[in-house]
């Protein structure tokens, strides 16, 4: 089946959706069967049904978190880890959402804590910072050193990881029970995802308002 209309991503497959990621695409995955939801860059999502979440990583980080007493979980997926330069001129800016890490784990913990979720149960698992765009700065490295760096600064229970190394990774991500499934992409026709990420990257650094990004 196709993607769903964001109106009919509410009702679809019977799996109601939080308010809050009405806007995010979902569709029906017959290998798992399941409803499933593709997180891009930028992007955010969480969940108490039984569904899938997924997303392929380069240089970016994704967490997973998860609420194991009540089957509460959700993912993020962000490309730089903080912004440089004064919060205040960009921190009322509508629709900056989970571009940066430093944004992407305080929204995704907050949305699960407003789902019914507690900070005491959540167990993280973090993936991705491949350094898959080898001309410019490691920005990988300077993801994972930022997650971890997050993950000890707020004393959160990091349970799983997987950084590092050249390779795209594809993720899946199941928030009900907390399961993760991991896919190192090794093929050379895998080069689409570092264009898609250097063309993220240069959006980023010509935007008006947070032009942070530097490309070397």
């Amino acid at each position: 089946m196709g993607l769903l209309s964001a109106s009919e991503t509410a009702t679809a497959g019977g799996v109601p959706v939080l308010p809050g990621f009405e806007h995010l695409r979902r569709y029906w995955d017959p290998t798992q069967s399941c409803m499933t939801v593709k997180v891009l860059p930028g992007e955010f999502y969480v969940s108490r049904q039984e569904e899938l979440v997924t997303t392929v990583l380069g240089s970016c980080i994704s967490a997973c978190i998860h609420d194991q007493r009540r089957g509460i979980g959700g993912m993020n997926h962000f490309m730089l880890p903080e912004p440089m330069g004064e919060r205040d001129s960009w921190s009322a800016t509508a629709g900056r959402a989970a571009r940066y890490g430093s944004d992407a784990m305080e929204q995704l913990i907050n949305a699960i804590l407003g789902a019914g979720g507690q900070r005491a149960d959540l167990q993280v698992k973090v993936f991705g910072g491949g350094r898959v765009l080898a001309q410019l700065t490691d920005i990988g490295q300077r993801n994972i050193d930022f997650v971890q760096r997050y993950i000890a600064t707020e004393k959160l229970n990091l349970c799983a990881s997987d950084l590092g190394d050249v390779y795209p990774r594809q993720l899946q991500f199941f928030p009900h029970s907390g399961r993760v499934r991991v896919r190192l992409l090794r093929r050379h026709d895998d080069v689409a995802l570092v264009a898609d990420e250097r063309s993220y990257l240069k959006r980023l650094a010509n935007d008006p308002i947070k032009g942070e990004v530097e490309l070397f």
